[in-house]
């Protein structure tokens, strides 16, 4: 060894470093790769890409290569440090070399490469990929040796390489990336794609059109009534039924009958003749799946029936695609279903609307574990039937009772949020008039 020139010892010692710095970066570049984005590129014939994606395919034998080079050359560089350090001082100056073999190896052949492949990972991966896939077949037999050797020592831990699966990812997780996409989705397609992920969250039950609401055709009713009914309705699907709901028919578009209207003889048995069975839809069917089941039965209004076959309510595809996209809505003056803005800054809110819509318009946090309307959530909280001008705090949200009737709260007004409601308890405050 004392032959070799130290010129040579020193450029040896700088590659292996550079050499460790590479394994080092390229192993985080390697496996910081976003993988959605990976298969993508794959997918658009991105060579690097496609090399990249074939290696982390056996994540297991890449880090043995990675390793196996790493180990290598650190351990070389750890030699010629050791003769260099011998050469210049003999064996007193080898601790010495070994700390600033330490201090350099650890900043310029891990840190550095590191936070920089973690920073740009495709600048770094995509070309290694080009130098592992070939250095991959060249040293396999001694990789699989390797790897033989690792994987039995996993087993014997209750590890085994065959039940590896890439994740996916969980509905909370592809919110998180949707929120975090930041200019690379307009802000409204970006509200509608999460309102898609939290449709699974929400049932038939939380939109439909109470059975009290329900506008349809009574065949019990005066002939006359029903044509004008028929003539003036703002539905283009109406429900038809004999003295109640509960003996409901079918459904009738009007657009199958329109023609029928202007005809001299228009009886109920041309009604009957166009009217569509019933489709039934359980309670408890969550939003996304009926959503399918629409689109699979070829519907667009069903009836929503109780465990015992009740029928409970009404819902149309377009309540679904609500709960996507926003309220349809032709009243300026309204923000949605039954949400109206005040002047001064509060809201007038029809007692029948779901809590659902309320959260989503006004960007509130009332409760939906229990009613699912505003008139059902204040009944709930009061016990009782509030008087008009009584005031309550839902949630942190001062609400003033405007309207009742027989039993219900038809119309309420709420106010912006409050963190403190003085003269009350945290959670809630009833003042009612004298």
């Amino acid at each position: 060894m004392n032959e070799i020139p130290l010129s040579f010892l020193y450029g040896a010692l700088i590659f292996c470093i550079l050499l460790s710095a590479f394994f080092s970066g390229s192993e985080t570049g390697l496996m910081t790769l976003n993988r959605y984005r990976l298969r993508h590129l794959a997918k658009d014939g991105h060579t690097g890409a496609i090399r990249a994606s074939k290696l982390l395919k056996r994540p297991d034998r890449l880090i043995g290569l990675i390793l196996l080079g790493n180990n290598f050359v650190n351990i070389l560089a750890s030699s010629l440090s050791t003769i260099i350090a011998m050469r210049h001082g003999g064996e007193g100056a080898i601790p010495i070399a070994a700390g600033l073999l330490t201090l350099v190896i650890l900043i310029f052949a891990e840190v550095a490469p590191k936070t920089l492949a973690a920073t740009k990972p495709e600048r770094i991966a995509f070309p290694s990929a080009f130098i592992y896939t070939p250095l991959l077949r060249i040293l396999y037999p001694l990789v699989w040796v390797v790897n033989t050797i690792a994987n039995m020592v996993l087993r014997m831990i209750g590890v085994r390489m065959d039940d590896h699966k890439e994740l996916s990812m969980s509905r909370e997780e592809l919110r998180t990336v949707v929120i975090e996409a930041g200019a690379m989705i307009p802000r409204k397609h970006q509200k509608m794609l999460l309102n898609i992920l939290d449709l699974e969250q929400a049932t038939v039950e939380d939109i439909m059109i109470p059975r009290n609401e329900i506008t349809g055709l009574d065949l019990e009713d005066e002939w006359d009534n029903i044509i004008d009914q028929l003539v003036n309705s703002q539905y283009t699907r109406l429900p038809v039924y004999r003295d109640s709901i509960d003996n409901i028919i079918g459904f009738i578009h009007l657009r199958n009958i329109a023609h029928l209207l202007y005809r001299e003889v228009f009886s109920q048995e041309d009604l009957l003749k166009a009217v569509r069975e019933t489709y039934f839809i359980p309670e408890a069917t969550p939003l996304n799946k009926q959503l399918i089941n629409f689109q699979t039965n070829k519907r667009r209004i069903g009836m929503v029936v109780d465990e015992y076959g009740d029928i409970m309510g009404l819902v149309t595809l377009e309540d679904i695609l609500e709960e996507i996209v926003g309220e349809f809505t032709t009243d300026p003056s309204s923000l949605g279903k039954g949400i109206f803005p005040q002047e001064d800054g509060s809201y007038l809110v029809d007692g029948s609307t779901h809590i659902r819509v309320i959260n989503r318009i006004l960007q509130l946090t009332l409760p939906t574990d229990g009613p699912k309307t505003l008139n059902g959530l204040i009944l709930e909280y009061l016990e009782n039937m509030p008087e008009p001008g009584t005031s309550i705090l839902l949630n942190g949200n001062p609400v003033e009772i405007m309207q009742t009737k027989a039993n219900t709260v038809k119309t309420a007004k709420i106010h912006p949020r409050i963190d403190s409601f003085t003269g009350g308890p945290e959670h809630g405050t009833t003042n009612t008039p004298a």
